[in-house]
């Protein structure tokens, strides 16, 4: 277990069937020996890096940082439990779709449960989307998510996320969705 320190929170939600959801910024130091043990496992398959050996995840995860990608990860009861990965989809994505003002990409890895509770993966992924849209100037996330990903299409559509089109990605082929505010929080209220 890693404890937090105050100033490293970024958002904070209680939830009380699960307890307290911290975010804070990645710390490759503290966070690559459970993000290696997630991603080489096959529910992970979707990133891409099963197989890989703790120093090619933290080369990944050091290039992705440097490429202007903020990566954060979740704690509840100061356990490590997702890995969110914040990019420009404006950057991105732009030959696929019509960017606006206010638009961010979104990846999220949760960890696989030890013993299964009962809406955790939905309250990670609201809490999520909380988070991203506490900043003012984020009005619509941008997903990409693999067409063979049948789990995270769910919550998606779930959270308000309207599906466009199929995309061919150099890495895979993905359906491009997007959620602006108001349809998230109409998805919270229904």
């Amino acid at each position: 277990m890693n404890s937090i320190h105050p100033v490293d929170i970024l958002f904070t939600k209680e939830i009380p069937s699960l307890g307290t959801i911290h975010i804070r910024p990645l710390d490759l130091d503290k966070d690559l020996s459970t993000i290696h043990s997630w991603v080489n496992r096959p529910y992970a398959q979707y990133w891409g890096l099963l197989d890989s050996a703790p120093e090619k995840v933290r080369s990944t995860y050091e290039e992705i940082l440097r490429s202007g990608t903020q990566a954060f990860i979740g704690e509840i009861s100061g356990r490590q439990e997702f890995l969110v990965e914040q990019y420009d989809a404006a950057h991105e994505l732009s030959a696929y779709y019509e960017s606006k003002a206010g638009d961010t990409g979104m990846h999220i890895l949760i960890s696989p449960p030890d013993r299964p509770v009962r809406g955790f993966t939905w309250s990670i992924f609201s809490t999520v989307m909380e988070f991203l849209f506490s900043n003012a100037q984020i009005q619509r996330v941008i997903v990409e998510p693999d067409i063979r990903n049948e789990k995270i299409h769910v919550l998606n559509k779930k959270a308000g996320f309207i599906y466009h089109k199929q995309i061919s990605l150099s890495h895979k082929t993905a359906w491009l969705a997007t959620c602006e505010r108001a349809q998230f929080h109409k998805a919270l209220e229904g």
